[in-house]
């Protein structure tokens, strides 16, 4: 007969955002007449930049003549964009990447999921709290997990944060094997120094530990002194993995591009401890289940760090900051402690009560979507996230609605 992988029966019922539109929908229909501001999830508002919308409309004109036509393309992704993103990501940081060593794919989500297919089922894993669900939720459909109690499953190291450290937790005094760290974090918004990133990097080099840094948000940061890719950390190469997108950035959300990069030189175990390098492991599963992402966007994505690209980019990114800017003042003058917002689109908001109560009392009093901070993990209970991801005639009118619930 049939059998089902049964790890997937060890998840909890319905993944946080699939609950949050839930209940979305359930108070629409009680009431049809009542408008939403939607600042939960983290989707982008904002067009396509211009040059963008430019690039991929000559592709799709490229792709409908006999002499631009193009069929399958190459899985890692084209050259155009792998060297124009080693160029300005990489080298203009003093961070020697080469361009094949980053491979495009058409969501940072997605890979930051199926990378843990290279790895063995009996490793440990390290996660932070609050975590972005898909961290967790991936090793546990791979089997790494024992079963979901009191908020958390077992088999996990969870790296805790708060208020206190910051929400750049330490290294743990027990061996990890795999950890995932993201800064710009989501949830929180918190960003990692980079001696605070030197420490993970000196772990992961003294326990053959590998280390998976989600730098999605990385063109958010504001702080000059804040690294933007770990690698801007000496030794990073051996012993980590960066994945980064142009959904939130250039408004890729709905286009769906991203790229991981991966090293050369870094390297995993086998059984016998022998070296492997993991490059040549990522592109044996990248070409076998992916088929590459479509010319017309690598096109668009490309257009990001070319011409007119960077200057509006960089305007869409300084719109939405400017949003958290204003979410953030106004949080706080409500009497609210607040992380992120400063070098991240999300504020991480302390309510000091049960989350989902406190997402239900803006729902139905305001008519404000945030994001419940249980949804993250148990560090995230008595917090809610408030993403800056909207117009800024919405964040000013769900504000005001938000100061009148709560005063």
């Amino acid at each position: 007969m049939i059998r089902i992988n049964e790890n997937y029966l060890k998840l909890t019922s319905s993944y946080l955002f699939v609950e949050i539109a839930r209940r979305v929908a359930d108070f629409q229909k009680r009431n049809p007449d009542k408008g939403i501001i939607r600042l939960g999830i983290g989707d982008v508002t904002r067009p396509l930049p211009q040059a963008c919308v430019d690039a991929f409309s000559k592709g799709v004109a490229e792709m409908g003549k006999a002499s631009g036509f193009r069929g399958y393309g190459p899985e890692q992704g084209y050259a155009f964009l792998r060297d124009q993103i080693a160029k300005a990501d990489y080298k203009s940081r003093g961070v020697d990447i080469d361009a094949d060593e980053i491979f495009i794919s058409d969501g940072s989500k997605c890979d930051t999921g199926n990378i843990q297919e290279l790895f063995a089922n009996d490793i440990s894993v390290a996660v932070p709290d609050p975590v972005y669900p898909v961290y967790v939720d991936t090793n546990v459909m791979a089997g790494r997990s024992g079963a979901f109690a009191d908020g958390r499953y077992g088999g996990f190291i969870y790296l805790e944060g708060d208020m206190a450290n910051g929400f750049v937790p330490a290294p743990p005094s027990c061996r990890a094997d795999l950890i995932y760290l993201c800064y710009p974090n989501n949830p929180t918004g918190a960003v990692a120094a980079k001696a605070q990133l030197k420490e993970w990097v000196n772990y992961a080099k003294e326990n053959k530990a590998l280390i998976l840094f989600d730098a999605a948000y990385e063109a958010f940061i504001t702080d000059k002194s804040i690294p933007h890719s770990i690698y801007e950390i000496e030794g990073a190469k051996d012993v980590a993995i960066e994945f980064r997108s142009f959904s939130k950035t250039a408004g890729f959300t709905g286009t769906r591009c991203a790229f991981t990069v991966i090293p050369k030189n870094c390297i995993a175990y086998d059984n016998n401890g022998n070296k492997h390098q993991l490059h040549g492991l990522w592109n044996r599963r990248h070409s076998t289940k992916f088929n590459g992402v479509s010319y017309p966007v690598q096109r668009a994505a490309e257009a990001v760090y070319i011409g007119d690209g960077p200057a509006q980019v960089r305007e869409i990114i300084d719109y939405y900051m400017a949003n958290a800017k204003l979410i953030r003042e106004k949080m706080e003058k409500l009497g609210y402690k607040c992380a992120g917002g400063v070098n991240a689109p999300y504020i991480w908001v302390e309510c000091g009560s049960d989350s989902w109560a406190f997402f239900d009392m803006l729902l139905n009093k305001a008519g404000v979507v945030c994001t419940p901070g249980a949804g993250f993990g148990r560090c995230g209970e008595g917090f809610i996230r408030i993403s800056a991801f909207n117009s800024r005639e919405n964040v000013e009118k769900a504000l005001g609605k938000i100061e009148g619930a709560v005063s």
